[in-house]
């Protein structure tokens, strides 16, 4: 190349912002693994359009030099700051940051989005456990109520039934008693008109002072018609002992005790004892023995025997009870009492008893 010619320009060396950023001293550079590059001033310098770009004095030309990455070191002393490039500078940096936040704001909004969605699905698989079990236990209620209300009506019918069947229960036995009532009415009519009405007179009369005296009326009656031939034995002096024990109430009836016959490798028998009634002189098996007062003497008497001393001593019995105040009854059922009574006398006088005695 000829001394006169000049060096040809960079055509966008007045544009370029890494030919501006190094002329404002912003930025620096120095090669790797070589010698610090002293500093120095880039000044705008004449440039032909058509000149390929001159290579800075220093550096190495070869095209096999290493290149080396640039370093902002700061602004250099000395130099002041071009405010195009500082402007054009924060500008890059706002437009590189704008990027990056516009790259990273996709990402937020899909993990946003990615996040909220799986927070949607737990929340309404929450829910829909939640309303099964809410579901299970209604469901488990309900068939409680309707177990409870299936005891409760049967309960009520029950109860209906049981009263409905105390009610009849009931009104059957007012119904029997009313028909007994007016039967026993109708029977004390009856008797009423066979009744002698002397008897009954007789007997109010004993009743209004009560005595075991056989001088008045009623009892001496009943002395003459019953007392005295049901103990009317055969027997006369034993029979007036046994009278006068029964009307002063010491006359013991015991059993028999039974006896066994004394035998070797024989089975225990039992027997009667086969003896002559005392009261009545005949040859009888008797079951009983009697004892008056305080007597060691017994006296076996037969079943007959027996049946008529007992009805006398009922009659008297009873008679007593009147007496102690022990009867609380009005005049007409003792009268009947006694009626039923004296009647037991006649017939143990004819012979009639009970098997067992």
């Amino acid at each position: 190349m000829e001394a006169s010619e000049e060096p040809k320009q960079c055509p966008a060396r007045g544009s370029c912002p890494v030919f501006l950023a190094m002329s404002s001293g912003v930025v620096r550079y120095a090669p790797s693994g070589l010698s610090p590059v002293p500093e120095r001033n880039f000044r705008e310098e004449p440039w032909d359009a058509n000149s390929p770009p001159q290579p800075d004095e220093g550096l190495p030309t070869s095209p096999s030099a290493v290149s080396v990455p640039w370093k902002n070191l700061g602004p250099s002393k000395g130099h002041r700051e071009s405010p195009g490039g500082l402007v054009e500078a924060s500008a890059s940096r706002k437009e590189a940051q704008a990027e990056e936040h516009s790259a990273a704001a996709p990402l937020d909004v899909s993990r946003l989005r990615s996040s909220s969605m799986e927070i949607r699905e737990k929340g309404s698989e929450f829910l829909k456990e939640e309303l099964y079990k809410a579901q299970k236990e209604l469901k488990l209620k309900d068939e409680e109520c309707e177990r409870l209300c299936k005891v409760r009506a049967q309960l009520e019918q029950e109860l209906e039934e049981l009263t409905a069947s105390l009610f009849q229960e009931a009104h059957k036995m007012v119904r029997e008693a009313n028909m007994k009532q007016a039967a026993s009415e109708k029977q004390l009519k009856e008797a009423w008109g066979k009744v002698d009405t002397t008897l009954f007179s007789e007997f109010q009369a004993w009743r209004a002072s009560p005595t075991l005296d056989k001088d008045c009326p009623f009892l001496e009656r009943v002395y003459r018609e019953d007392v005295g031939p049901c103990l009317d034995f055969t027997v006369q002096e034993l029979s007036a002992l046994v009278r006068a024990a029964v009307e002063d109430n010491t006359l013991t009836i015991e059993p028999v005790a039974s006896q066994t016959l004394p035998a070797v490798k024989v089975p225990t028998v039992e027997c009667h004892i086969t003896n002559t009634c005392a009261l009545s002189g005949l040859a009888r098996t008797c079951h009983h023995r009697i004892r008056l007062g305080d007597s060691e003497s017994h006296y076996y008497i037969s079943p007959s025997s027996r049946a008529r001393i007992t009805a006398v001593c009922n009659f008297f019995t009873y008679i007593r009870y009147i007496q102690q105040g022990l009867v609380r009854q009005d005049a007409e059922p003792m009268f009947w009492e006694i009626m039923r009574l004296r009647k037991g006398m006649s017939l143990a006088k004819l012979g009639f008893f009970p098997q067992e005695a």
